[in-house]
């Protein structure tokens, strides 16, 4: 697989609800997907921490990213799309920045399972997602 870091990246800036939340895509290889958020004041909630729909957000394109990377390069499949996934939130964050490293569980015909883990840049885990995905027929 060719991959082509800026046009994917260009690709997903369609993704407007990620990217203008602050949302990049870091670095892709076939086996890992890492995209990153520096953390701003719009990102808190309340009580001062990272608001979960922000980790999430950044958890989800990560896991775009990596079910469609295939189709996006070039090779002759379908999208997928998100089917189910479940997050746990583990701390919260005294860092900067978060970094979503996503990872495939396995990869059939029709689902897919991903498993991506939210650091912040003191290397805490501050959450990681389970994310299965539906290829489209």
């Amino acid at each position: 697989m060719n991959i082509d870091l800026e046009y994917i990246q260009n690709y997903f800036k369609n993704d407007r609800f990620a990217t203008e939340n602050g949302i990049v895509i870091d670095s892709v290889t076939e086996d890992c997907v890492v995209c990153g958020m520096d953390l701003r004041p719009e990102h808190r909630n309340t009580a001062g921490a990272v608001q979960g729909g922000a980790i999430f957000t950044l958890a989800d394109l990560a896991f775009a990213v990596h079910c469609n990377l295939a189709m996006v390069c070039g090779e002759k499949t379908r999208l997928t799309v998100g089917q189910s996934c479940s997050i746990s939130f583990l701390k919260s964050t005294k860092g900067r920045r978060l970094t979503a490293k996503s990872t495939c569980l396995s990869k059939g015909r029709s689902i897919s399972v991903y498993r991506i883990c939210i650091e912040d840049d003191l290397g805490v885990l501050i959450a990681e997602m389970l994310a299965n995905g539906f290829t489209i027929a």
